[in-house]
């Protein structure tokens, strides 16, 4: 398995970085954002926190950001994604998502 990650947005600021990892997924809020004034946790889920979030599958916020349906379809067809390949599928279709969160592959 090769390990992959990506850095978290909130609007234009880095929020942190979400990692595959050899047990599931991590996500862990960078210590700037954390220092900076009126910033919210990108999710209700992961609340703000120096520790870094550890799960086996992937965090159910960053699972909804992948397309549905026929959307899907499309995402895995034309970039050759498994819809099994949670990661995979956020890499490539999450970069402009619909709302405050975007990601960028590292």
């Amino acid at each position: 398995m090769s390990y992959r990650s990506a850095n978290i947005y909130a609007g234009e600021i880095f929020a942190g970085v979400l990692e595959e990892i050899e047990s599931g997924y991590r996500f862990t809020y960078d210590p700037m954002y954390l220092k900076s004034d009126n910033v919210h946790p990108i999710s209700l889920t992961l609340p703000l926190q120096h520790e870094p979030f550890e799960s086996n599958r992937m965090f159910p916020f960053f699972d909804g950001l992948i397309p549905e349906g026929w959307l899907l379809d499309v995402v895995e067809q034309t970039w050759k994604v498994s819809p099994r390949d949670r990661m995979g599928l956020l890499l490539v279709s999450c970069r402009d998502c619909i709302g405050h969160i975007h990601m960028r592959p590292v």
